[in-house]
């Protein structure tokens, strides 16, 4: 079954037009931008993915606060989008960032119904789809040097979930709201347990989106998840079978 033919391609007179920074950030990839965003203000919402509410507000609160995330990931890293729902941020970077190789990590089953439809209707050859949860998925997918996530979580249970996928001196990239020092305040005996070393806030998007989007930047040393985490991720990789060369 090939999943871009199940989606509907119809026009989304609710979209509003795309303003002009999205023509500058998405560049060659604008139309793709658009049709993404036709889809999430169309069976988006009939599916429940996102809320009829926020379609006005798609480019500006969703497609480019999550797209100028780019500016932080690093060259030709590999990127895990925790909760990736209905591809935020995961999508928007992956039409920024070709150089990335993105996995979606969502553990429901419409969601990554909807996510397998967009990936091939858009020609995300970089991103790869996964049902399930990131305590399911340790051991079993190959740590990466980014974990992203958006509105998924408070950060202390988020970085639970996310710490351990990482690389050792991988980084967690969350996008938050205004109360994300507070967050980070209220988290780091939690962050300091899970192997992190270094936390920072940070805006991105000058020109672009006002407000900037928030990023919550959390940087892991040898061992990501503490050490905890390291035995499990140990159990795990002896449970796998290994592949013949």
């Amino acid at each position: 079954m090939r999943y871009g033919r199940t989606v509907p391609v119809t026009e989304a007179a609710e979209l509003p037009p795309a303003p002009e920074e999205a023509r500058f950030v998405f560049g060659e990839r604008f139309p793709e931008a658009v049709r993404y965003g036709e889809l999430l203000a169309d069976i988006g919402v009939t599916r429940g993915l996102i809320g009829p509410r926020e379609v006005p507000r798609l480019w500006e609160r969703h497609l480019l606060n999550c797209a100028v995330l780019s500016e932080v990931v690093p060259d030709g890293v590999t990127v895990c989008d925790v909760g990736s729902g209905a591809g935020l941020p995961g999508i928007p970077l992956a039409l920024t960032r070709p150089d990335l190789r993105i996995t979606l990590l969502e553990p429901l089953l419409r969601r990554t119904n909807f996510l397998r439809e967009v990936v091939e209707l858009l020609g995300l050859d970089h991103v790869t789809v996964v049902r399930g949860r990131a305590e399911e998925v340790l051991g079993k997918l190959p740590p990466v040097h980014v974990v992203t996530a958006r509105a998924v979580a408070p950060l202390d249970r988020l970085a639970g979930w996310g710490v351990p996928l990482l690389r050792p001196y991988g980084e967690m990239l969350l996008l938050k709201g205004d109360t994300a020092e507070e967050e980070l305040k209220h988290a780091r005996a939690a962050l300091s347990k899970l192997g992190v070393v270094e936390t920072s806030v940070l805006h991105v998007g000058e020109g672009v989106v006002d407000p900037l989007s928030t990023v919550v930047r959390v940087e892991v040393g040898e061992s990501p998840g503490g050490v905890r985490f390291a035995a499990k991720r140990a159990k795990a990789a002896r449970r796998t079978p290994r592949r013949r060369p």
